[in-house]
């Protein structure tokens, strides 16, 4: 009746219960019907007792079979016209796999990290030691709102080189921008419902409002940053905002927006979510000061990460609440647990303390220095009248502006890929409206110096 496959990598225990379970569901073994016994399966099927024996106990405790006392195992009852709609298919070896990403030559992607940025050996001693440090607390839950010596950490250098002051208390550690949205989305809901997002802005805060059933209202961006009049004429208590570096047009908002923006939110209890996602990456003068240090008790949360220097792959972030929020957080979240890793934390703790977390932010802005000048001279070796850039001078891409070209943003970017480059449509920051012109996004810090040059000649004859 049963059939066991010696070469399958699936254990024979496992088949057995897959056919076995299988035969019930369908109604070819009866409810009440008798199994062999454990000897005589085995006998039959050429196997050990110890699989058989597994197959049914596993089976037995998920409640396909019954036992009686000295008489075997016997099939349990199942409503049949449910059971028979539950019998698994037998998917191929790789239904369930995802199929291999697409490999690019050139790749302009605005999220891509130096591939041979990443300080591995500084990481790796920094880890050990930490686990070496702290291997009594690796066996308790760590705090709810994140190491405190990491917060102390953030806390010194936010104030030291962005001007951020606040408090270690009101420093929250995060899995990224996706999870301080997630915490600051749950807080304010009670008394918020609408949230003005800039236009073009990133699409990531837009779905985690829209995820969390907030109505959305598109802001235009100019050269100062989000249009202020604009925002005061609508129904928003919550604006989302990259005022040191606008994603993605690269524009800074000035210090006579920032004040106003600051006064628009102290007017009726709204709130500013200023994102400084890349603030360390300025090439030209030194990094713009954030819109939190010019009102540290206002109703601003600060939001930033280690992904655009150290690693996206690490998950870490961090996010400072306003004193006025922290009795709210702190009633909703402490039943929660740290979803960061203590181990984790410890090391990028241990990383800033022995000053390698500023070294490495020099490093990694002379290297995308490097990288953002070629980028500007190959565009206009190739490129010439033909292509306006905007949102140089900081961050990881610019912004090119071709007025005269014949070509959508689509079939530019369908015509790349045959070509080996991909590109990120700048269409996708757009809540609504498109750019008079085609308007295409290049990052360069994923890229060597020889393919930014290579890529960019190519991309020129195929605009």
């Amino acid at each position: 009746m049963f059939i066991l496959n010696n070469s399958d990598p699936v254990p024979l225990y496992k088949q057995l219960y897959n056919q076995i379970r299988e035969h019930i569901l369908s109604g070819k073994l009866s409810a009440d019907s008798r199994l062999p016994s454990v000897r005589d399966m085995a006998i039959e099927l050429s196997a050990s007792r110890n699989t058989v024996d597994g197959a049914y106990q596993e089976l037995y405790a998920e409640g396909y079979l019954y036992s009686k006392p000295r008489s075997g195992y016997f099939v349990s009852a199942l409503d049949q016209d449910v059971a028979s709609r539950s019998i698994p298919g037998k998917p191929g070896k790789n239904d369930y796999l995802p199929g291999p990403p697409s490999v690019f030559t050139y790749d302009f992607h605005p999220a891509r990290l130096d591939p041979e940025s990443f300080p591995t050996e500084l990481w790796r001693k920094c880890f050990v030691d930490s686990l070496r440090r702290n291997s009594h607390q690796l066996v308790q839950y760590g705090d709810p709102q994140g190491d405190w010596g990491l917060r102390c950490s953030i806390q010194s250098y936010l104030e030291r080189s962005r001007g951020v002051l606040c408090n270690p208390d009101q420093i929250v550690i995060c899995t990224g921008l996706q999870q301080s949205l997630d915490i600051v989305s749950h807080i304010l809901k009670e008394s918020h419902s609408v949230v003005a997002v800039e236009n073009p802005g990133y699409h990531l805060p837009r779905s985690v409002f829209h995820n969390h059933s907030y109505t959305l209202f598109p802001v235009p961006v100019g050269s100062g940053g989000i249009d202020l009049n604009h925002l005061m004429a609508s129904k928003s208590t919550i604006v989302y905002v990259t005022p040191s570096h606008q994603m993605p047009l690269g524009c800074v908002m000035p210090v006579a927006n920032r004040l106003a923006l600051i006064e628009w939110a102290e007017s009726g209890g709204k709130f500013i979510i200023e994102d400084d996602y890349d603030s360390e990456l300025r090439y030209h003068g030194k990094p713009i000061p954030s819109l939190q240090g010019l009102r540290p008790s206002g109703n601003i949360i600060y939001s930033g990460t280690f992904s655009k220097i150290l690693s996206p792959a690490l998950r870490l972030s961090y996010m400072v609440l306003p004193y006025s929020l922290l009795a709210t957080y702190h009633q909703l979240y402490r039943s929660y647990f740290s979803s960061v890793s203590l181990l984790e934390q410890r090391t990028m703790a241990n990383f800033m303390e022995q000053g390698h977390w500023e070294r490495h932010i020099r490093r990694m802005r002379m290297i995308y220095k490097k990288k953002h000048d070629i980028l500007l001279r190959s565009v206009e070796t190739h490129f010439g009248t033909r292509a306006v850039v905007n949102g140089h001078g900081a961050g990881l891409h610019v912004i090119l502006t071709l007025p005269d070209t014949l070509h959508s943003e689509a079939e530019i970017i369908d015509r790349a890929r045959q070509k080996g480059i991909q590109l990120f449509p700048f269409s996708e920051f757009h809540v609504a409206g498109q750019p008079e012109a085609t308007t295409l996004l290049l990052g360069f810090g994923g890229m060597n110096i020889s393919e930014i040059e290579q890529g960019i000649a190519i991309l020129s004859q195929i605009c």
